[in-house]
């Protein structure tokens, strides 16, 4: 068995999964280290037949469960089938293939010290990375959680809704476990959390494109308000939970 499992979370991308996997598939330096497990959030069109077409395994939650709920079920396979590492991509086609390969590098290369990362985001704003058009409502959040995030750990996260990273076994061990996972919006919230954990979260620089077709799961107004009223709530909880457990 391989070392590497690419998780990929997918609901409703029937007309970009396809394409996708491809482009992965089609790489055989990819392929040669990594196994691909697409997880359907209970989609309504045809991801799942789109995804099998390809030669992907693919999970499938009856219900619509979450965005998190599906990055979780791709953990859990991950720790029962024995994989080392896990790079989890979007099924729209934004994550370019050639960030798969710069994040392992990165997940097995140590630093100075000779500590290995346990997180790896792929940032669209760090130099050398590539991105697309932003809303300024985007930004705005963005901006606002790179505070937030310095203020509690006092370390810099560019780009901290960013679903590109790759874990360690440890880090994706945890993360499957009861209660330690957002299954919903897991962003800025898990950045906080693995960090005060004493996990190594590291950012390199990632290439993404324009989404091509389907829906983003942040599209419209009432969807990223709730995102912006739910995620201070879900970082407080974090940051006090933690804060609780260091005391004991």
């Amino acid at each position: 068995m391989k070392d590497v499992l690419i998780i990929i979370p997918a609901y409703n991308e029937e007309e970009s999964i396809g394409a996708l996997l491809t482009s992965i598939t089609d790489d055989k330096e990819i392929m040669a280290l990594a196994d691909i497990v697409v997880v359907n959030d209970g989609s309504k069109d045809s991801t799942t037949f789109v995804a099998r077409m390809h030669g992907a395994l693919v999970l499938s939650h009856v219900f619509n469960l979450g965005y998190g709920a599906a990055l979780q079920t791709g953990y859990k396979y991950a720790v029962r089938r024995g994989y080392k590492y896990v790079i989890q991509i979007d099924a729209d086609g934004q994550h370019d293939k050639v960030n798969i390969l710069n994040i392992h590098k990165k997940l097995t290369t140590p630093d100075e010290l000779g500590r290995y990362p346990d997180i790896v985001i792929g940032s669209r704003f760090a130099k050398g990375g590539k991105s697309f058009y932003i809303s300024p409502i985007k930004k705005i959040s963005i901006e606002f959680f790179r505070k937030v995030i310095h203020n509690i750990t006092n370390q810099q996260i560019l780009d901290p809704t960013s679903g590109l990273q790759g874990l360690t076994r440890d880090a994706f061990l945890y993360y499957s476990q009861y209660n330690q996972f957002d299954i919903m919006y897991p962003d800025a919230n898990m950045i906080i959390q693995m960090v005060m954990e004493g996990f190594k979260v590291v950012e390199i620089p990632s290439v993404m494109h324009e989404r091509k077709a389907g829906v983003s799961m942040h599209s419209g107004i009432i969807k990223p308000m709730l995102y912006m009223l739910t995620m201070p709530l879900n970082i407080m909880s974090v940051f006090l939970e933690i804060r609780k457990k260091s005391r004991r």
